[in-house]
């Protein structure tokens, strides 16, 4: 019998409840729906946007890239993401800028906050509270509040939906209820496959941890559309599972990455390959993905492929998020590790402060 098909193990390992998170996040998207459809966009002047910016990092960051690459093929105006303090230099008073941190605390994030606000740029802020709250009600800026008690990894609904709602409010992309209603049914009926109850012989989620075991998982994907998802399972990996993960995309790992395939010193064995896929993939980028996985083959490094399913292209994106939340959390257990906590980020955060 597999170690993950143990009753008791989910909840010696998962005291934060990591798992039901992760199961249940159909019902976040629903509700980060009620939250954006609700939130005060009157002030926005649309008329005078010419480039959109999502400035947060982490788990709160990832939601605005996922809109950005999303909305790749809509979206006519420059769309950026800052991971950083300081946002570019092209942020003026015709800027959209959505100040994204979960816990309203994020330094950079308030930095690139008080950045925006003195380049006089329209502001929207989205968090569960703390000083971002306080600067967005002091300055009268619009403030989507979101709900306490998750890891920002955990919170992606909240950070994606209220997001990609207002951009198509503001006319930027077409109407997307109906698209996430699409993907919370897909999500909703898909969640019984991963889930513990369902035993590893049947269940991906569970099988994929086992082969990542012991193993560096490189995680690759298309560009179009599924860049940020291989960024999310790398994500994932590291902050669920504890491990070290990596990710990159076709075709540009193609051009550099790729020698350095070449010469792997014995560590064969210790890596892992996943390559994301998509019905959607160009034909191109299809073809280079089947050469690849021959080269890495030849090298004695294990491949597998990963298709995405759903109805449309945005359930398709969340499929391979949903099944790489899974893969994260039962690689935890496996490892007996508690998914939830991130010990070493929170350390880092106290020493920085000592100054």
């Amino acid at each position: 019998m597999s170690l993950l098909d143990e009753k008791k193990l989910l909840g010696k390992f998962d005291p934060g409840g990591m798992y039901k998170k992760i199961l249940n996040f159909p019902s976040q998207l629903e509700d980060a729906l009620k939250i954006a459809e609700s939130a005060d966009i009157s002030e926005i002047d649309t008329g005078k946007i010419n480039n959109i910016i999502v400035a947060g990092m982490g788990g709160s960051a990832i939601g605005g890239d996922l809109v950005r690459s999303y909305l790749f093929d809509q979206v006519k105006l420059p769309f950026y993401v800052c991971r950083n303090y300081f946002l570019p230099n092209s942020v003026n008073e015709n800027s959209l800028v959505f100040v994204s941190s979960y816990s309203g605390n994020t330094e950079e994030t308030l930095s690139a906050y008080d950045q925006a606000k003195k380049k006089k740029a329209q502001i929207l802020c989205l968090s569960s509270g703390g000083r971002l709250e306080k600067k967005a009600k002091e300055d009268g800026f619009s403030l989507i509040k979101i709900p306490t008690g998750y890891q920002p990894r955990a919170a992606l609904g909240y950070s994606f939906v209220p997001v990609l709602w207002i951009l198509s409010k503001l006319g930027f992309c077409s109407d997307k209820r109906g698209d996430i209603q699409k993907t919370v049914d897909f999500l909703s009926e898909n969640a019984s496959l991963y889930a513990w109850e369902t035993k590893t012989q049947d269940n991906l989620a569970k099988k994929l941890a086992e082969k990542i075991m012991g193993k560096l998982p490189i995680i690759y994907s298309s560009n179009d559309f599924f860049d940020v998802v291989a960024y999310r399972w790398k994500g994932q990996l590291c902050e669920n599972s504890k491990v070290l993960a990596y990710s990159n995309v076709f075709p540009e790992f193609n051009h550099n990455e790729l020698v350095g395939w070449n010469i792997l010193s014995g560590l064969e064995d210790k890596l892992i390959v996943i390559i994301l896929k998509d019905e959607g993939d160009y034909l191109r980028i299809e073809k280079r993905m089947g050469i690849v996985k021959i080269i890495i083959q030849d090298k004695k490094v294990e491949v597998v492929e990963v298709e995405s399913k759903g109805t449309n292209l945005l359930s398709r994106i969340f499929s391979l998020i949903q099944l790489g939340d899974f893969v994260s959390l039962y690689l935890a257990i496996l490892n007996r590790t508690d998914p939830t906590p991130v010990k070493i980020i929170d350390y880092l955060k106290k020493e920085l402060q000592k100054d």
